[in-house]
């Protein structure tokens, strides 16, 4: 199949019920939908009904990459999407995983933009894919390993620089909170690694020695050494500084990227190394703290999260399921014998092993657990089930940049399956640099006026950065939609884009043409900003039909933002918040106002051309975007306006 600027050229289908493999062109898709969530949400609205099951032979796992991926010079457009119905959701619907390493910049290498994967084998089998030919594999050996055990037989069978994604127990039990895990310790949530295990699909592993082509790679070469220079230091990276993270070994950088980041390598005491960032060793941090005392704590958080790597267990819905053991064992309703798991010793290294490995082999009460503590606090009652109170969001993880303090994030969550992390950090990384101008932190240079100037130019009104208000914030929730459905429809990484802060500029806002101007030097098709917005638009509106068709009024946040007052938030202990003109307001104790918020619901779908009382699609808005078909399938389940 012929290749595109930017593409590989062909997606792989594999049917496991029959063994039958074959391919089709990706340009079926990516005129539309460029790659990513985009092209993902269209295979799944032509193919997965809303009867099927998660877990069914004719749900559809989708391995995904952009445009951007193994392009060189790179330019942080290497991560790539699993998405299919989730198990973990309620009710279950489409969901996605983002992920980034070098699985996806080397399945591009092989040939492919995309495995689509359906039906279900018989017995356990792995997918090869080197370099255009893909065949299925027996796994039998490999079913019971772990996921990184799996991952490093696989590359010794086929090469040290193949490239491998697989699923552990947690999946092959199909726990719904498992997880998939690449190289360069790439882990995806949404409850894939279950489906996986459902399929009998062990694992694809994936080599490839092709280039990309780019349409105008000197072009692509200056916007990449022109990102570099504006990027001062990465947003993302570790929160626990050089204190906590003393052995620290390298730095890892996905294959074909060269912006670099601060994707930590760590060597522990008993010599093994893994990927050490953010909530993934974070998660026990805390506990281990608390248990250990100072000075012994902080070998433990990454052995938790090298177990939740091994076995496949969602770090993210760890936290919020200890929170709810930790309440239950104070009311004496769960203890370690009634359990089998020490939660008198909550915060050791013993007690995470026990609850990883129960949850992910569904050991007795484990196998409680394993379908979320929502399922498990119903099952054990007892009263349970009033202890979840302000730390559980959709997907069974724990809240982010709660929408209590934000606002906007109220919108975010309510229109998303789960947690929409690449959204928040667009509405927090700005308020958190403000937070550091307000705390005088030095070389802070986010004060109220670049805030608002960077409100004004990404999301199109200064309202954006006045938090005693909800004037503004559907305006602001829409341009964030657009905007980054597109980033994952690239598919751009989060730790880089957008660029919403220059320290290096006079006015010290970023610039958010960048991402169109690296697609057109990418692909060779000339598209501007507002060019690029329609796209996210368009695929707004099909994963919102998706979501539609699937589960029609789950428009909504949990119950506690509009009646649990806010908690203290050790990164901002005054709870200060931008207000009105530049004044500093408090929110300590916040909650959210339910008749402004169902206001802001009905403008934000006013703004999206949505019917304003119900949230439905419009035949008008529908056939504009270029969906029309979309419409026809609306229409025929009556949910078209």
């Amino acid at each position: 199949m012929k290749q595109e600027f930017g593409y590989a050229g062909s997606i792989l289908r594999v049917d496991l019920s029959s063994g039958k493999i074959t391919a089709v062109p990706t340009t079926d898709y990516a005129e539309r939908f460029l790659g990513g969530r985009g092209i993902a949400a269209r295979v799944y609205w032509d193919e997965v009904m809303p009867e099927v099951k998660a877990l069914d032979s004719d749900n559809r796992l989708i391995f995904i990459t952009g445009p951007l991926a193994g392009v060189s010079p790179g330019v942080g457009g290497v991560r790539w999407l699993v998405c299919g119905k989730s198990p973990v959701t309620s009710p279950e619907q489409f969901s996605y995983s983002n992920l980034g390493g070098s699985w996806g910049t080397e399945l591009k290498y092989a040939g492919f933009d995309g495995v689509i994967v359906h039906g279900k084998s018989e017995t356990p089998v792995y997918l090869s894919i080197v370099d255009g030919a893909a065949e299925l594999r027996d796994a039998s050996t490999l079913w019971g390993k772990s996921n990184v055990e799996t991952r490093e037989l696989l590359k010794t069978q086929l090469g040290k620089h193949t490239r491998v994604v697989t699923t552990g127990p947690a999946g092959e039990h199909m726990v719904s909170l498992a997880t998939i895990l690449a190289d360069n310790d790439a882990s995806g949530s949404g409850g894939f690694g279950a489906v996986m295990g459902s399929k009998k699909l062990k694992a694809i592993a994936v080599r490839g020695t092709g280039k990309i082509l780019t349409a105008n790679p000197e072009k692509l070469a200056e916007l990449n050494r022109h990102v570099r220079r504006l990027r001062r230091t990465s947003p993302g990276g570790s929160i626990w500084g050089e204190r906590a993270t003393p052995e620290k070994k390298r730095l890892d950088i996905c294959r074909a990227c060269s912006l670099g980041c601060e994707r930590l390598v760590y060597e522990s005491k008993d010599g093994r190394e893994g990927k050490f960032i953010c909530g993934q060793v974070g998660f026990y941090q805390a506990r281990a703290q608390r248990y250990y005392g100072e000075k012994d704590w902080r070998e433990v958080p990454f052995q938790a999260a090298m177990l939740a790597n091994d076995y496949g267990v969602d770090v993210f819905s760890l936290g919020p399921i200890m929170m709810w053991l930790s309440r239950c064992n104070r009311a004496g309703i769960l203890t370690d014998e009634n359990t089998g798991i020490p939660l008198s010793r909550m915060g050791s290294l013993d007690f995470v092993e026990s609850l990883v490995r129960k949850i992910s082999l569904r050991e007795g009460f484990g196998d409680v657990l394993a379908g979320g503590i929502l399922k498990a606090a119903v099952q054990v009652g007892d009263g349970s089930e009033k202890l979840i109170t302000d730390y559980v969001t959709k997907g069974e993880q724990g809240v982010a940049y709660d929408p209590r303090y934000y606002i906007t994030t109220g919108l975010l969550y309510a229109m998303e399956p789960r947690q929409p992390i690449q959204q928040l950090h667009e509405v927090s990384r700005p308020l958190l640099n403000w937070l550091a101008w307000a705390y005088k932190s030095p070389n802070a240079y986010v004060s109220t006026g670049v805030f608002r100037a960077i409100a004004r130019r990404f999301w199109g009104t200064e309202l954006a950065a006045d938090l005693s208000t909800y004037e503004g914030k559907a305006l602001t929730a829409a341009r964030i939609q657009d905007r980054e459905y597109a980033k994952e429809s690239m598919i751009l990484c989060d730790w880089v884009w957008p660029i919403l802060s220059v320290e290096s500029s006079e006015d010290h806002v970023g610039d958010p043409a960048l991402e169109s101007k690296v697609l057109s030097a990418a692909i060779g098709k000339e598209i501007n900003e507002e060019g690029l917005y329609g796209f996210g638009e368009r695929i707004v509106n099909l994963q919102r039909a998706i979501v539609v068709r699937e589960a029609r009024g789950s428009d909504t946040i949990p119950e506690f933002h509009f009646s649990v007052p806010l908690r203290d938030d050790p990164m901002n202990p005054q709870g200060i918040a931008p207000g009105r003109d530049g004044e500093i307001i408090g929110k300590k104790g916040a909650v959210l106002d339910r008749t402004k918020f169902e206001e802001m619901k009905k403008e934000f779908y006013h703004l999206r051309g949505w019917d304003k009382e119900s949230g439905l699609q419009t035949k008008e808005k529908l056939d504009e975007l270029d969906l029309k078909d979309v419409a026809a399938g609306l229409r025929e389940r009556k949910l078209l306006v």
